[in-house]
């Protein structure tokens, strides 16, 4: 893979990573409470989740038995440490990447350009000899199909 295309596929890894880095942080962000005006909600209020209550209708502070809150608060915290950690090592793959792109002044690249376009006309009037010689042996088969066709029509016998 060419350096244009890896650092193509480097900067899509960097967004990928950095949308799901800020979707993280929203997802887990604390409720902040904007302004003393509003009421404070009531606690474990969510219709739509019938396991907010236990089987005898109180309220369960802990809808999902199975996961304990120090671990979901460990990961909540640890979570967007490996995130920007790896945000930062593909910033740093990508500044590796654009430390490797050769360097040239406009001078060498008008060289280059030139040498190119020389390039690009020999290699075309190769293909244009190759075209006419490929031209001239089609209308020789095309005639030699014709008198076979002739003979064949005619009942002739060939020469």
């Amino acid at each position: 893979m060419d350096i244009i295309s890896q650092l193509q596929e480097q900067v899509n890894t960097i967004a990928l990573l950095a949308v799901n880095a800020f979707g993280t942080l929203q997802r887990d962000a604390p409720p902040v409470r904007l302004s003393t005006d509003y009421p404070e909600p009531a606690a474990n209020s969510n219709p739509s989740n019938p396991n907010t209550t236990n089987a005898d209708g109180n309220p369960n502070p802990n809808p999902n038995p199975s996961a304990k809150p120090s671990e979901e608060a460990n990961n909540a915290a640890e979570q967007p440490k490996a995130m920007s950690a790896a945000l930062v090592q593909a910033a740093k793959k990508f500044d590796a990447l654009v430390a490797a792109l050769p360097l040239s002044g406009e001078e060498a690249q008008l060289q280059r350009i030139a040498e190119l376009q020389a390039e690009n006309e020999a290699i075309g009037l190769e293909l244009q000899k190759q075209l006419e010689a490929a031209d001239l042996e089609m209308k020789q088969v095309q005639e030699l199909f014709n008198h076979a066709t002739d003979n064949c029509l005619n009942l002739k016998k060939p020469d």
